[in-house]
């Protein structure tokens, strides 16, 4: 019988947002419910939450030799995907390495070139191209036998090839729920702060793909599609019932790139969340323009106490021209007096540096943000570049990114970026200067109160590898000094 492995590197997925907790891995608890409905043994290992160092990875993947080792990887975790990938083929060179995730999916032909340890890349979901991929190699362990399946990269002749696309599972209702029993879910730390009732254990669920929206800098739309598939009311609160009552969990929040893309099906959810007395709590993602008052009041009748939202500028040009965002200011303002008057938590996304973005524009954004202080949650990024988004097609074009850049290879010099803050992923600099965009960025810390300068110091030091990183610390450093005590 075939033995399959899934990994989530020792790092998780490294967004500073999830530092102090953790959410179980979706996208291969999926794989894995659909493997096992198929009667394929599957182990998922998150060596993060078991706390496995490099050595013990290699000595379990030496030890157990799997014949299929799978690892998820985004851009931010990028690089300890390919390190795992690689120790994996050291330490069993038999097994067949696959790659699969937002980041594959996005930069299969890079990685396939860059990674000779690597033989596969999954784009696009990776639940029924794992099976097909399992019952391929358990007859005929060759790459040559992976040719025919659908949304598979493979490398043939030392180049990177692509298989024809593999179709969107139209109907997720069909899916299995998440395979939550094959991950230690006890070891999650995964809470929500709950006004008035400290930090209660969550779960993330799913309950669509897609977004039809089509922001520059964004990969969903061409990772997921635009056309947003979407479970049925019925199914989803059948799993938030399941998994309340086998663990226990207060929060629910949905991990959708816009739960409100049908406002009747998200009214829906709601609804029969109150009809059935579930008792969870909600926090979601929504879309500004298509939200409205009556939504709101049945989001927060089902529990809605934290909504997350996404203004991305606050100049009419830059979010209308630049992101492809066209929001007005007054929808913005009443979604976030309708949170205030409903006691709802809002939380607002916004971005530093967007392309042609001016000094005068920016401060349109800070503006925003200070005028609201206290009263909302900033949640604040400068500009990432992601593969395969428009905006890494504009950086290429201008020179934002070298004309040998790969993802594969960590950049000294050439390439910004800031790895304990935002990631390790380029960050797109354009008219802003950095002490521009450090006062941005302070101002917006000051404002939401948030770890000081001096806390953070020392860690940001561990992180600098260019001079090019160093002075850019020392320009933020004195930018601090001179905001708070000049």
């Amino acid at each position: 019988m075939i033995k399959v492995q899934l990994y989530v590197p020792p790092g998780g997925y490294m967004a500073e947002r999830w530092v102090k907790t953790s959410m179980p891995p979706l996208g291969l608890l999926y794989i894995g419910a659909v493997l096992e409905k198929e009667a394929i043994p599957v182990e998922i290992v998150p060596t993060d939450v078991l706390g496995l160092s490099w050595k013990d990875i290699e000595q379990k993947i030496a030890r157990d030799r799997p014949d299929i080792v799978g690892v998820t990887i985004t851009t931010e975790n990028r690089f300890q995907s390919f390190r795992l990938i690689r120790l994996a083929k050291r330490a069993h060179p038999e097994a067949l390495t696959v790659l699969g995730g937002p980041h594959a999916s996005m930069a299969a032909e890079d990685c396939l070139e860059h990674i000779p340890e690597l033989d596969v890349v999954v784009r696009g979901e990776g639940e029924y191209a794992m099976v097909d991929i399992c019952r391929a190699w358990e007859a005929s362990p060759r790459l040559s036998a992976l040719a025919g399946i659908p949304g598979l990269v493979l490398r043939v002749d030392g180049k990177a090839r692509s298989n024809a696309p593999r179709p969107p599972i139209r109907d997720l209702d069909t899916l299995p729920f998440p395979a939550f029993h094959l991950v230690p879910f006890e070891k999650y730390n995964f809470t929500f702060p709950v006004p008035g009732r400290g930090d209660l254990p969550a779960v993330n669920v799913m309950t669509s793909r897609g977004c039809p929206f089509n922001c520059s800098f964004c990969a969903t739309p061409i990772n997921w599609g635009r056309h947003v598939r979407m479970r049925s009311p019925g199914n989803v609160v059948r799993e938030i019932e399941l998994l309340k009552a086998r663990y226990g969990i207060e929060v629910v929040f949905f991990y959708d790139d816009t739960f409100n893309a049908s406002p009747k099906r998200a009214e829906a959810i709601c609804e029969l969340l109150i009809e059935r007395r579930v008792g969870v709590l909600i926090k979601c993602d929504v879309r500004i323009d298509i939200m409205s008052r009556e939504l709101l009041e049945t989001m927060k009748r089902a529990g809605l106490f934290h909504l997350s939202f996404g203004l991305e500028a606050g100049s009419d040009r830059v979010r209308g021209e630049i992101v492809g965002k066209k929001i007005e200011m007054p929808d913005f303002h009443n979604l976030v007096r309708w949170c205030l008057e409903l006691d709802i938590i809002p939380n607002v996304f916004f971005i530093f540096s967007h392309p042609t973005e001016t000094w005068a524009e920016a401060q349109e954004t800070i503006g925003i943000i200070e005028r609201y202080k206290d009263k909302i949650e900033g949640t604040i990024a400068i500009l990432h570049i992601y593969p395969g988004t428009p905006l890494e097609n504009l950086a290429r074009e201008t020179g934002f990114l070298p004309k040998d850049f790969t993802w594969t290879k960590r950049y000294r010099s050439k390439v910004i970026t800031l790895p304990l803050a935002q990631g390790d992923v380029p960050l797109y600099i354009d008219k802003l200067t950095w002490s521009q965009i450090s006062e941005l960025v302070l101002r917006w810390s000051f404002s939401a109160g948030k770890t000081s300068l001096l806390k953070k110091g020392p860690r940001a030091l561990r992180h600098i590898r260019s001079f090019g990183d160093l002075k850019r610390h020392a320009i933020m450093a004195w930018v601090y000094l001179k905001l708070k005590f000049l």
